[in-house]
């Protein structure tokens, strides 16, 4: 299951159908094997963080906004699997259609361990065809596109025991 594309959509019941075909597939909406589109955006700290500089191990871009249900439902679970193979990937939460100040008091409010950048660039949405929220896109070690899976589907986690196992 996935939350739409923006939280207003909520209401638009043409658009919530829609947006439930498209995210009920795990099908990548991007190539795979293809470079990971490089981008830079601010860091909880302030600071610019470059995905590029993350190359060496997985890397999983999480696509999520504290507005979203199913980005927080799956919280525990990413948790979980942060710990599990700590230093094997990385997560980058990029958050999306929420305010700088939601996106700073969800991060402390869920304690979530990772990395945080805010997407104030449409561009970067746009580069990974972003469809609905969560969206989690896993970057092999040398910057290319792994998988793409929209929604927070029990798949994901499967296939990081496959990779990293």
């Amino acid at each position: 299951m996935a939350c739409g594309d923006k939280p207003k959509q909520a209401n638009d019941n043409s658009s919530a159908q829609n947006t439930a075909q498209a995210v009920e597939q795990t099908v990548p909406t991007k190539s795979v094997d293809v470079d990971a589109p490089d981008f830079t955006l601010t860091d909880i700290n302030g600071k610019p963080l470059t995905l590029s500089s993350l190359r060496g191990k997985y890397v999983v871009l999480d696509f999520w906004g504290s507005w979203c249900g199913w980005c927080i439902k799956g919280i525990p679970q990413m948790k979980e699997y942060y710990k599990k193979y700590a230093g094997k990937f990385e997560i980058l939460g990029i958050d999306c259609n929420d305010s700088e100040e939601a996106w700073r008091a969800a991060v402390d409010e869920y304690e979530l361990p990772w990395l945080h950048v805010y997407c104030s660039d449409e561009k970067v949405l746009k580069d990974y065809d972003i469809q609905g929220f969560p969206t989690k896109v896993i970057i092999t070690p040398e910057g290319k596109i792994e998988q793409m899976i929209i929604g927070e589907d029990p798949e994901f986690y499967a296939i990081l025991d496959k990779l990293l196992g």
